[in-house]
């Protein structure tokens, strides 16, 4: 049946022909070459992780296969058709939409179909020419469209908006709220849930996990492992990357390397790579050396001349290896030596917060003591950075919450790399600050965090997220502390940063309280895991992967106490109420065999049609019938009657399931 053939083309087509071919890019600015002559492909179905320091071109490469920049030679080529899906990591927000409106807006092909559909059978209603061949290409016209609208969700668009957006962590409350309400990390995660509902062939996500908690995180990562299409994603979130990617494509001093393993092996596979090259280049060298000392030695004699040249041509014509340089530039942190403190650093008794008639935190008790490192997690707006900010004593509460005796915090908020003044340099925001002999050590201390030369001399407003951030951390370490406070550290910062700060944080010999959705940097960091869920706060002793798996074991818990409740209301409602009468069973018994043999009808119409479409089929491709019309048209009601009797299949089949269904139910 031509329907289905145009349907199984164009699945075939998505599956072997959707790819996005990058070839030669060169991306200059000013002179400095960001990357020079890359060339990759983009297959449907790859799982990219793009990887590289910050600074390395990772986004400017997103922004050129998005359409969004173009390069300074090279072209990005694709078959038309193709739909990307673009998270870049900054955005501006100017929709005064609510959030369901607003993510609406991703079915906008989905409401043309819509119309279209409803406009044609309005049409076929109205005409009568039955056998004419704009009629028959009007039916056409409607299973084509029919077909494009089932895929892209149908009428089930309503549940796929409501499952996203809950995914990302939105209650029911939040939909017919307005998105001017929400602040730049929830306006992401809307803006991330058009993408998602869209469904294109490509998705480019640029650190999307920035703004999502552990359980978005986690929700997400399912999504896009099962995803049809491809995705091409920036993270500097190690657990993300393997838990999604099959492939790393490294941005490293203006060249790429391809990788097929996901970003743990590419680690692996990386050092065996240098290692490799690095034998080779040092062979290479040893015989570079030779020749050149055979040149040296007998130049100017005339019995060798021959040789000499012969030796100068092969030097010329060889290709010389390159060994990968690796940029080792990195953060150099040490806390300074913590003041002692008391045994207990925080106590919090029957703590509240409230924000007008919005209850954050509801009589929560914490105990935090001397030397411990603990995370704080949960949905986002649970009360994380709520709770951080009253231990700092910068939000009113109700109820007691005391610091212990001689604490000293250090305080790292979620927005302090936004907090620095844009007008300053970078030395003079430090400079501004510290006091005594430090302030003689200052470039030495920018230098540890990869501000040297020139760079110090940068104003704020012309750094990276990822430069403001480290700038920040600076400031952090003027002055010692013995309880630091850190709101999401991680965001901005690239893979060896990250690490090189971890480390610094297990070395520190004070209490460390972590506000992050980081699984990876908090793995090893911490022993205690406080989750802010509803309103309350729980105590989890152990590493953050012994809480999730915990959490996986408490929700599967919860889940069967919520069957178990259903089956005793089922119970109750059984008791109370009489059952099913003789009658009534045996009226639905009639109406399953009904249905049953509706099903086998249609199935062994659908048979003979299928049979004498391939015999149409056959006669048609013969040339002596190119031009027999009485063919063609039987061709056409036979293909008409056969995608009549599979919709007539389609009722019967959905119509049987649901009374054997029900059946099942009073069994």
């Amino acid at each position: 049946m031509a329907t289905g053939y145009r349907l199984f083309y164009a699945i075939f087509a998505q599956i072997f022909y959707r790819m996005v071919s990058i070839n030669q890019l060169t991306v200059d600015f000013g002179g400095f070459k960001l990357f020079e002559e890359v060339s990759f492909l983009i297959n449907n179905k790859d799982r990219i992780g793009l990887i590289g320091k910050n600074g390395a071109g990772k986004s400017t490469l997103l922004k050129i296969i998005a359409g969004h920049q173009e390069p300074t030679e090279g072209t990005v080529t694709m078959p038309r058709g193709v739909k990307i899906g673009y998270l870049p990591q900054h955005m501006k927000y100017t929709d005064t939409r609510s959030v369901v409106e607003e993510v609406e807006l991703a079915f906008a092909e989905l409401k043309g179909l819509e119309k279209q559909i409803g406009d044609i059978n309005t049409e076929i209603a109205e005409r009568t020419d039955y056998e004419s061949e704009s009629y028959l290409a009007l039916l056409d016209r409607l299973n084509e469209l029919t077909e494009r609208f089932n895929l892209l969700g149908g009428a089930n668009h309503e549940g796929l908006i409501e499952t996203t957006l809950k995914g990302l962590g939105f209650e029911r409350s939040d939909f017919k709220r307005n998105t001017g309400e929400f602040s730049g990390g929830w306006r992401m995660r809307i803006e991330l849930a058009k993408i998602l509902l869209e469904q294109p062939d490509i998705f480019l996500l640029d650190e999307p996990t920035n703004h999502l908690d552990i359980d978005s995180i986690q929700w997400l990562e399912d999504f896009l492992k099962t995803y049809s299409g491809a995705v091409v994603l920036i993270s500097h979130d190690k657990a993300f990357l393997d838990n999604i990617t099959t492939r790393s494509v490294e941005i490293s001093l203006g060249r790429i390397y391809d990788y097929k393993a996901s970003y743990s092996q590419f680690i692996e596979l990386r050092k065996e790579r240098r290692e490799q090259q690095l034998n080779a280049f040092n062979n290479q060298q040893k015989k570079i050396e030779d020749t050149e000392k055979f040149i040296e030695r007998f130049r100017y004699k005339a019995t060798k001349a021959v040789q000499v040249q012969s030796r100068i041509k092969q030097l010329e014509k060889l290709d010389r290896i390159e060994v990968d340089e690796f940029d080792n530039s990195a953060l150099n942190i040490k806390f300074p030596p913590a003041p002692r403190s008391g045994t207990v650093v925080v106590k919090g008794d029957e703590v509240s917060k409230a924000y007008g008639d919005l209850l954050v935190l509801d009589e929560v008790d914490i105990t935090i003591q001397r030397g411990e490192k603990v995370a704080f997690v949960g949905r986002n707006g649970e009360g994380k950075t709520t709770m951080a900010r009253i231990i700092m004593s910068e939000l009113a509460h109700t109820g007691k919450l005391d610091l212990g005796h001689n604490v000293k915090i250090g305080y790292f908020a979620q927005d302090q790399a936004e907090r620095l003044d844009e007008s300053h340099s970078v030395f003079e925001t430090i400079d501004l600050v510290a006091v005594g002999e430090i302030r003689t050590k200052i470039r030495d201390l920018l230098g540890a965090f990869m501000f040297s030369g020139e760079e110090v001399d940068k104003k704020v407003s012309v750094l990276s997220g990822g430069e403001r951030t480290r700038l920040a951390m600076v400031r952090l370490l003027l002055e010692p502390v013995n309880l630091l406070i850190l709101d999401e550290p991680t965001n901005h910062l690239d893979m060896r940063s990250k690490e090189i700060l971890k480390k610094a944080l297990i070395d520190f010999e004070g209490t460390v309280i972590l506000v992050s959705h980081d699984r990876e940097f908090l793995d090893g960091l911490v022993d205690k895991v406080y989750e802010f869920r509803h309103k309350k706060i729980k105590e989890h002793l152990g590493g953050i992967y012994e809480f999730l798996e915990k959490k996986k074991l408490e929700n599967l818990n919860e889940l069967n106490a919520s069957i178990a409740s259903k089956k005793n209301e089922g119970l109750k409602k059984e008791t109370s109420s009489a059952k099913l009468s003789y009658e009534e069973r045996k009226e639905l018994s009639k109406k399953i065999k009904k249905a049953e043999r509706s099903v086998e009808s249609a199935e062994n119409e659908i048979a003979n049609l299928e049979t004498e479409l391939e015999v149409l089929t056959g006669k048609i491709n013969l040339p002596e019938n190119a031009s027999d019309a009485d063919l063609f048209k039987d061709y056409k009601s036979t293909e008409t009657a056969l995608e009549e009797r599979m919709e007539e299949w389609e009722m019967a089949q959905e119509e049987l399931e649901k009374l054997l269904k029900q059946k099942s139910e009073l069994d």
